[in-house]
């Protein structure tokens, strides 16, 4: 093990990037709608590389939405003793809010559903669609622990 220029935990890289595919080989992220229960968009393909920003097509309506409940299914072969995440939403590259999740131990060869209720800013603070088109991106560090597995980033597009 050894600590990187930004003080992140590492064993060996191999090990790291060998324990996120076997955690996302299956992976599926859906957003739904709290109150109503509908599906609002759905991904299930890979978004783990650290190396590429990533896009998502999202309806418009969901920034209508006061509550949105994010759900991710995944399976994993490696035991984690924290499976969490922080996020960050960036606009135009300045951080307008950042989450923290905890999902805690991760059973080795275990499906799992991890669901998270997120409540938006109250209406009036909302910035419209056409603002946010393209200007948004979501950073996302998956942890097991301290250890940064790896960082996702996905630039939204509203449809």
């Amino acid at each position: 093990m050894y600590v990187n220029s930004e003080n992140h935990y590492r064993l060996d890289h191999s090990i790291c990037v060998v324990k996120i595919l076997k955690v996302s080989k299956q992976l599926f992220l859906y957003i739904m709608c709290f109150i109503t229960g509908k599906i609002l968009w759905q991904h299930n393909e890979d978004m783990s590389n650290p190396d590429v920003e990533h896009e998502a097509r999202v309806p418009k309506r969901i920034l209508k939405c006061r509550v949105v409940s994010r759900e991710l299914n995944f399976s994993s072969v490696e035991s984690m003793e924290r499976f969490r995440l922080e996020q960050k939403v960036l606009f135009k590259g300045r951080c307008l809010e950042e989450w923290f999740f905890e999902f805690g131990y991760v059973i080795s060869n275990s499906c799992n559903t991890w669901q998270s209720m997120i409540e938006s800013a109250p209406e009036s603070q909302m910035m419209p669609a056409n603002v946010l088109n393209g200007n948004v991106v979501i950073e996302t560090k998956f942890f097991d622990g301290d250890m940064l597995i790896t960082t996702s980033k996905v630039r939204l597009f509203y449809i």
